[in-house]
């Protein structure tokens, strides 16, 4: 149950804004300030569309049978060895059949992809977000520098702390000669809620969040830190060979 609590913090903002999951938003917000978890909000999660079906694929890789396993929600959010599990083939089988993107990019398009698999891409989080430019949730339109940002689960050290707003700071996407790339931290405010039981809320300065579209999701450890990094600029490499 705790992998499922896990991954409704980081399903929250999303599904928030209408871009993905069921039109569930208050039903995941009370789980998440009541700090539990049930079959109800495994079948809310499951209707994440692009969400579930990458857990399956990780979890089937290393022999777990529980999407939700915590293991696997990390692997697919912030990254672990898991990742490494998932052969060319399936990611490949994965990306026709469960995700149709040949579907929705065209064959052109997808054939850029079907490079950086060969290159050993990995079902992170970020690879989808980075390298396949058409969002995939409820608004089938190209993603845009700011929302690639947003939508990449990001990282930022706790500076400022006042009731509900947190200051972190954080490198953004930007551009570099052309090229993707992760800025020079700078500060921003982001908004927590107050009410739930979660961690989050007992947050300290110096600490480090990781944050999906602008949602605190949950406190991380340096170790986890270096594993969302690592992931995040193999996936912003992976984007620039066709940019």
């Amino acid at each position: 149950m705790i992998g499922l609590l896990r991954c409704s913090h980081y399903s929250f903002g999303p599904n928030r804004l209408h871009y993905c999951g069921p039109d569930a938003n208050a039903e995941i917000l009370a789980y998440i300030n009541n700090g539990v978890a049930d079959p109800g909000l495994e079948r809310l999660l499951g209707q994440f569309k692009t969400l579930y079906p990458y857990l399956r694929l990780i979890a089937g890789a290393s022999g777990i049978t529980d999407p939700f396993d915590e293991r696997v929600v990390e692997a697919y959010w912030l990254g672990n060895e898991l990742l490494e599990n998932v052969g060319r083939k399936h990611l490949y089988k994965h990306l026709i059949d469960e995700q149709e993107i040949k579907k929705r990019l065209g064959g052109k398009d997808f054939r850029w992809i079907e490079r950086k698999i060969a290159q050993y891409a990995v079902p992170h989080h970020s690879f989808h977000v980075l390298n396949v430019w058409r969002r995939t949730g409820h608004l089938e339109r190209p993603h845009t520098l700011e929302s690639m940002d947003a939508c990449r689960v990001s990282w930022g050290k706790v500076m400022e702390i006042d009731g509900p707003t947190v200051t972190v700071e954080t490198p953004l996407l930007g551009f570099r000669d052309g090229k993707l790339a992760l800025g020079e931290p700078i500060q921003k405010k982001l908004i927590r809620r107050l009410e739930s039981t979660t961690d989050i809320e007992q947050l300290k300065v110096g600490e480090i969040v990781s944050i999906h579209w602008d949602v605190p999701c949950e406190v991380i450890t340096l170790a986890q830190l270096q594993q969302l990094k690592k992931y995040t600029l193999k996936s912003i490499a992976l984007a620039n060979q066709t940019i």
